[in-house]
């Protein structure tokens, strides 16, 4: 029995090492193959082994499926709706029509309108009760992104970041604010595939944290001093133009540091203080990450000699304007008409945003008149639009001499489909739906749209409408007649 075994032990032996020998083999071969197929060399040997070569259809739609399956022809769909058409003539009395419910008595006494092609500069009809202008609303963030787009550029993001002075005894580090509308405190979960409205990816304070301790750690840095410098944006946080309560309900005041635009953790208000709350979010998630923090957190510049620690970066400045435009984000239009003063005028202060959009709008023909604007958003009850201000800014996007402003137009929510306007748009005809994109305008005793429209022949036309005295009572109903309207355009056959 033993020496049975003994016998099978001796003849495993150079078995072990015929399979020992064999793996190397395989290793080896896979080694060699794996640097063949980088190179191309074993590509090439198997399509010669295979006779695929350079006669062999690269498509894979013309090879042909094999004998025994019943594959249908390929068949081109036809189009859902004939080419759009941006400077077709338009017929004053068939928009007139469609444009009906804005008679509504609810609508009030002062009700303005512009519809035109859209390209071109006709105005195909106008409707003008009293004074030329109208309490704009959020219709005003058209013309701020419109400028943003422009001097910024749909690609330009702002970066939050830390740096590091070693002249003392203890190093400062310090959190450096560069004007993110959108910088939260910690990462955001992924967004819903299915949702209508845009959720870009947003920087967050935690990773700023635990990128900055690392790489402090690995200088040898275990202990900082920590500050804070807001310093890009000046001037007053709070427009002097807006109702006093429109804090907290309707806006923060703005800063160039700030963590879920100023909103307390459960989201259920915002913040008098944003910059010092966002540099105690980071204090509190650097001490996590390992470092120690000595003494209290100090507000002030960061010195012209610090270094670079680490950073986070925002969503493109189109990314930006698809958000705030979708939601009507007012803490994100006064950020980045903050931003367009700097770029412009190099201050980042309501007063110098204002100059910058002015400036702007009339380098590229578009006179304001007697129009004025005191803020970003459009909370100012002192804003003032004509219809044509808006037509004109919206044309400005559509124009092939900008394309760097098309993202304007991608952002206008769809009527019945997207943002502000999901659920707008049901009473009316409905086939307005999903043939209008607009802005919604909306304050106590205003109501406002403006966008594009393409008609049921394919005529695509852009739109203002404003109504500035709406009672508050009739403000449902009166938000209803404006939609009818709108969706009107859509519905009509407005060409000749």
């Amino acid at each position: 029995m033993g020496k049975r075994e003994a016998v099978r032990e001796d003849d495993a032996r150079p078995r072990r090492a015929r399979k020992v020998v064999a793996g190397l083999l395989g290793v080896a071969l896979l080694a060699g193959g794996g640097v063949a197929w980088r190179t191309g060399t074993a590509e090439e040997w198997w399509h010669d082994l295979r006779g695929d070569g350079a006669e062999q259809p690269a498509d894979p739609a013309a090879v042909a499926p094999p004998p025994e399956v019943d594959v249908p022809d390929v068949v081109r769909p036809k189009a859902l709706a004939r080419p759009a058409a941006g400077a077709g003539a338009l017929d004053r009395a068939a928009i007139a029509a469609a444009l009906r419910p804005l008679a509504d008595k609810d609508l009030g006494k002062h009700v303005l309108a512009a519809v035109g092609p859209l390209d071109g500069t006709a105005i195909s009809y106008r409707a003008t009760e009293g004074a030329s202008v109208a309490m704009p609303a959020s219709t005003t963030k058209l013309v701020t992104s419109a400028v943003a787009l422009f001097l910024l550029g749909p690609d330009r993001t702002f970066d939050t970041t830390t740096v590091l002075d070693t002249s003392g005894p203890t190093p400062r580090l310090v959190l450096v604010g560069g004007g993110d509308p959108f910088l939260t405190r910690t990462p955001a979960a992924a967004g819903d595939a299915s949702s209508p409205t845009y959720e870009p990816h947003r920087a967050d304070i935690r990773t700023l944290a635990r990128s900055t301790a690392r790489a402090l750690r690995t200088d040898g840095v275990r202990t900082v001093q920590l500050g804070y410098d807001d310093s890009l944006f000046s001037g007053p946080d709070f427009s002097p133009r807006w109702r006093p309560d429109y804090f907290p309900s309707e806006v923060a005041p703005i800063s160039a540091l700030w963590v879920d635009e100023a909103r307390t953790p459960d989201g259920s208000t915002k913040v008098t203080n944003p910059a010092p709350t966002a540099a105690a979010e980071f204090r509190k998630e650097l001490v996590r990450a390992g470092i120690r923090v000595a003494g209290g957190t100090l507000h002030g510049r960061a010195a012209a000699t610090s270094t670079p620690v680490a950073e986070v970066t925002s969503p493109t400045v189109a990314q930006i304007v698809q958000r705030l435009i979708e939601v009507s984000d007012n803490n994100a239009a006064e950020v980045l008409l903050r931003q367009i003063g700097l770029a412009d005028q190099g201050t980042g202060s309501f007063e110098a945003g204002q100059a910058a959009v002015e400036r702007v709008l009339a380098a590229n023909g578009i006179d304001l008149g007697s129009s004025v604007l005191y803020d970003g958003s459009g909370l100012s009850r002192d804003n003032r639009l004509s219809p044509d201000v808006l037509v004109k800014v919206l044309r400005w996007a559509a124009s092939d001499d900008h394309p760097q402003l098309r993202p304007l137009l991608a952002a206008l929510p769809v009527a019945g489909y997207t943002g502000s306007l999901a659920n707008r748009m049901d009473h009316g005809p409905a086939a307005g739906r999903g043939r209008v994109r607009a802005k919604t305008g909306t304050l106590t005793g205003v109501s406002a749209l403006a966008g594009i429209a393409v008609d049921r022949e394919g005529n695509l036309m852009v739109f203002a409408l404003m109504a500035d005295r709406v009672r508050p009572d009739r403000s449902g109903l009166a938000r209803t007649a404006m939609d009818d309207a709108a969706a009107g355009l859509g519905a009509c056959s407005c060409g000749r």
